[in-house]
Formats: structure tokens, C-alpha cells, sequence
């Protein structure tokens, strides 16, 4: 049997004010589905002022929003990135996730809507 080629890239690009724990984090999540998916952890963005120009720059496939976000500015970021980009898959971690449950909880929850995404960000464009 051949072995299947994981799909991508995917060029992913998160917001976080903690630019060290996404990378670490993120980091894990690429490492666990490597077999099936190649995603690239192209850049954080630390600040909602900052989201328009990374996008421009880097023009991902998804964006991750972190739990730190309210869901009014998870929603704000997410509209400024697909304004740019309207294709972009995106996606908004729970309010409070990493506080309330720690940063394993925040992997396993990537890790269980990661096909979904990977999928979305995969469909072809028409």
C-alpha cells in the first residue's frame, strides 16, 4: 500500500498576545498531525492593528484567533483578515480555554477541528 502525502501546505497565521505559547502550542498541534496534514505556522500577530498588514504579507490559508480574544473581537479580526483574503478558513478558540482548562486542552481542541478546517481551507476554489 503507498503511503498517502499529507494534504497542504497550509500557511497558518495566529493572533495571540502571548507570541511564545502560540508558537509552542501550535508547534505540538503541527508536530501530532504531521502524518496527515503539513501546516505552516507562518506568523502571530500580536495586536488587532497589526492583522491587516500580516495577511497582506503572507495571504494564509487559516487563522486562528486565541482564547484571550472576546468573541465581539475574535469576530473583529476575522473580518479584517477576510476582507483581504476571502477565501480564509478561520477559526476562534473559546474565551477563556487556555485559563480555565490549560494548554492541552487548547491542543485537543485544535486537534478535534482540525479536519474540518483543513477540509474548508482545502475545498476547491471556484
Amino acid at each position: 500500500m503507498s503511503e498517502q502525502r499529507p494534504l497542504g501546505p497550509f500557511k497558518l497565521v495566529t493572533v495571540n498576545t502571548a507570541p511564545e505559547r502560540a508558537k509552542r502550542l501550535i508547534g505540538r498541534v503541527v508536530e501530532s498531525v504531521k502524518d496527515k496534514y503539513e501546516i505552516i505556522h507562518s506568523a502571530n500577530i500580536e495586536t488587532i492593528d497589526n492583522v491587516a498588514a500580516v495577511v497582506e504579507e503572507i495571504k494564509p490559508d487559516i487563522l486562528f484567533t486565541a482564547s484571550m480574544w472576546t468573541p465581539e473581537e475574535s469576530q473583529k479580526i476575522q473580518g479584517i483578515a477576510k476582507d483581504i483574503v476571502p477565501s480564509l478558513t478561520t477559526f476562534a478558540l473559546p474565551q477563556g480555554l487556555q485559563v480555565e482548562r490549560g494548554p492541552d486542552a487548547v491542543v485537543e481542541y485544535i486537534e478535534e477541528h482540525l479536519p474540518s478546517l483543513i477540509e474548508a481551507a482545502g475545498a476547491p476554489r471556484l
